[in-house]
């Protein structure tokens, strides 16, 4: 098996299931009583935010690149980062990084391709949700992606930093969150809803959603357990 470092911390709510399911979901694959060898680097989210909110990618791609390279330090064989937000840098740190690194981004959107989607809304930061990062390798293959409308991002973005980054969930954000995909279903005919940031699980899933939900983070999940399965 190969190793995973996995550079945590944006924030830990999710890094947390990042390292249970793919310690258990490798085992559950082989059938036998095995965990994958892996380490984590993890970094503070609010210096990934204010780097990204100030624009300062140089710095975001310094601050990230020195945990992966604690991480080959450690002997990982490829890197993964845990959050949708900082892949505004992806490029940049795969063309640093002394090891293969695989994207959140692109995972999803092979999923999205595998699924035959043609039209899906997206929620995460609002670095997510206006950046063309995300949206890029979606856009060049024909699948259009929509965006909430300009307070409803603000809404998304502030409970995100201000909840879910701190592992608070309310039944009142759900609800705003719920009527924001309802409405993207109903004017803007989406057929399934981008969870891209990796702590909108803790909210939303197929079974509180009016459509379908691309949960990046499992999606992620399951690609770092084919590399490390090397399959």
């Amino acid at each position: 098996m190969k190793k995973l470092g996995l550079v945590g911390g944006m924030g830990p709510e999710s890094t947390i299931p990042y390292y249970h399911d793919i310690v258990y979901g490798v085992q559950e694959i082989l059938g036998q009583s095995v965990f994958p060898e892996l380490s984590i680097e993890s970094i503070n989210v609010f210096d990934v935010l204010r780097l990204c909110s100030e624009q300062k990618y140089d710095e975001l791609t310094e601050y990230l690149m020195n945990a992966i390279n604690n991480l080959v330090k450690s002997g990982a064989d490829f890197a993964a980062l845990s959050a949708n937000t900082p892949h505004i840098v992806f490029d940049r740190l795969q063309e640093k990084s002394p090891i293969p690194m695989i994207s959140i981004v692109e995972a999803t959107f092979e999923e999205a391709k595998r699924r035959g989607l043609k039209k899906i809304g997206l929620l995460g930061t609002i670095f997510t949700m206006t950046g063309e990062f995300f949206k890029s390798p979606f856009v060049k293959k024909g699948i259009q992606v929509v965006i909430p409308l300009e307070e409803e991002m603000e809404l998304i973005n502030g409970k995100i930093s201000t909840e879910l980054e701190l592992g608070i969930v309310k039944e009142e954000t759900l609800l705003s969150f719920q009527h924001i995909i309802s409405r993207m279903k109903k004017e803007n005919d989406i057929e399934a809803i981008v969870l891209g940031c990796t702590e909108l699980p803790l909210l939303l899933n197929d079974e509180v959603t009016p459509v379908p939900c691309l949960d990046t983070m499992q999606i992620h999940i399951s690609s770092i357990i084919n590399a490390i399965l090397d399959r």
